[in-house]
């Protein structure tokens, strides 16, 4: 259940109760694809670096080890050892993005795995089976993501479509949660908008899916091909038609600035593979912008990652160290840089909700808008 705490504009403060513990939003979802963070971090450093919820993938988890594999150790919760709140991604974008070979239906979308090759089909039905089998706190309904720019006729028939979908999904699910062999019967549902870069089509799906009172909505479909601004404005047009009383998710997003941006438009909650995967290719954000590793003016710099940062990595360790390490091909060198970005993001998450709690807002987005995206000195 979502509770609006305080609102500054159209920016909000609120929490999620959900049944494995309170999300204090606006939050970032820190991905775990495959039920673990890549660059060797673990369900235990998670908490040490602020995190709130995980973030696990429908379609990497049901190729390997399987779903019922999971289900069977006991869901992911027992099984990666994270006691907090995890969201599944439906596997919808992955089927999109990674399969080569593809055929939607109706029914669903037979795909060849990115693995092997093997077919495998998926429609509404078996991600929501797959997303129970896993026992995730939250859900996302199975859609179709279609990159930009798109043809507008064809985006139409995807979103009638992605609604259908949604309805199955919904079905599916009250009927596993009243199921006695479900690991969590208390699985939430949150569908997702569609619509690529059309205004009339991203209003018409929002105001379609939310008479379905779900546990909450997301946007997807953006920072697929799109400007930032075209993003921002999508987010502009949509969110006054976005119920009030149920948490708004912006799916894959994005840079530090992307999230002030959307938090500005009344997002809750983000996810992004960024703050990861540049970390472990020795680029690391910093409250005075953003740093490369690799840099030879690091070389004999025996200051933190960040002067202003008091994660375990800038209390222990020097630029000089952490660039020797990347140099020397060390795994070390990503774990923490990878632990660093984390407990960035998941602190620039808190000082959005402490700013807000406080009313300056405003004040913390004016000092931080162009600052963080840029090259620190």
């Amino acid at each position: 259940m979502y509770t609006l705490l305080k609102q500054e504009e159209r920016a909000r403060r609120g929490s999620i109760e959900t049944v494995h513990g309170t999300i204090q939003t606006p939050a970032f979802m820190n991905v775990a694809t495959c039920g673990a963070i890549k660059g060797a971090v673990s369900a235990f450093d998670l908490k040490e670096l602020r995190c709130q919820v995980q973030l696990c993938n429908t379609y990497h988890l049901h190729l390997r080890p399987g779903n019922k594999t999971v289900k069977k150790l006991g869901g992911l919760h027992k099984f990666t050892r994270w006691d907090g709140p995890i969201l599944t991604d439906s596997g919808g974008f992955q089927v999109f993005s990674l399969a080569k070979l593809r055929n939607i239906k109706e029914e669903g979308v037979t795909f060849a795995s990115h693995i092997d090759g093997h077919r495998i089909f998926m429609g509404p039905e078996e991600s929501i089976q797959i997303q129970s089998d896993l026992g995730s706190t939250i859900a996302m309904a199975f859609d179709e993501c279609i990159e930009n720019p798109a043809v507008y006729d064809y985006t139409k028939k995807s979103c009638d479509r992605t609604y259908r979908w949604l309805c199955r999904c919904k079905t599916k699910m009250d009927e596993l949660n009243s199921m006695e062999d479900t690991i969590n019967p208390r699985q939430m549902l949150f569908g997702i908008n569609q619509g690529a870069t059309f205004d009339d089509l991203r209003i018409e799906h929002m105001k379609k899916i939310r008479e379905l009172d779900l546990d909450g909505y997301a946007v997807g479909g953006l920072a697929v091909g799109e400007t930032a601004e075209e993003m921002y404005h999508i987010l502009d047009v949509t969110e006054e038609y976005m119920p009030q009383d149920k948490p708004r998710y912006l799916m894959g997003v994005g840079t530090p600035v992307n999230i002030l941006q959307a938090v500005a438009r009344g997002i809750d909650m983000f996810d992004c593979v960024m703050p990861t995967r540049n970390a472990r290719h020795a680029n690391v954000f910093t409250w005075s912008g953003r740093r490369n590793m690799m840099n030879e003016r690091y070389a004999l710099d025996e200051l933190p990652l960040d002067t202003e940062c008091d994660c375990p990595v800038c209390r222990n360790f020097s630029r000089a160290y952490i660039r020797h390490l990347f140099k020397s091909g060390e795994m070390l060198a990503m774990r923490l840089c990878v632990m660093h970005n984390i407990y960035f993001y998941n602190t620039l998450m808190l000082k959005i909700r402490e700013s807000l709690d406080s009313g300056t807002f405003r004040q913390l987005f004016s000092k931080y808008i162009d600052v963080l995206d840029s090259r620190a000195e």
